[in-house]
């Protein structure tokens, strides 16, 4: 993930109830610390997508792009899109991205809905 000029790499986020409460780094985790920090919504999971473009290959590091790869899943920690119905308020929207191309599963309720960067449903 990246906010301009820094960048920071092998992220994990342990969440409880939609908000962070361990976060670690291989690359910058001093930043991601100070940046979850920013105000009490910055924890706070503010969107979740699973990317569905796999006519795109590769990363360019435009988020905008990056967010739609085919076989990852961002999220986003901070503020959500009120449009959405989101109502946490932050001056942060921070999108990670997360390939799911190799040994990776997304369940919902125990049932695995998403597994190895495709839909299994």
């Amino acid at each position: 993930m990246r906010l301009p000029g820094r960048e920071v790499q092998g992220v994990e986020l342990t969440f409880e109830k939609g908000r962070v409460i361990k976060a670690t780094a291989k690359k910058g985790e001093d930043f991601l610390l100070k940046v979850l920090d920013t105000d009490h919504g910055a924890r706070t999971l503010g969107e979740f997508a699973i990317g569905t473009n796999y006519g795109i290959t590769r990363f360019s590091r435009n988020i905008l792009f990056d967010e739609k790869i085919g076989g990852t899943m961002h999220m986003a920690v901070g503020s959500g899109y009120p449009d959405t119905g989101a109502k946490n308020k932050s001056a942060l929207h921070w999108d990670i991205i997360a390939g799911m191309q190799n040994d990776s599963t997304i369940a919902a309720d125990g049932d695995v809905f998403y597994k190895d960067g495709k839909f299994v449903i």
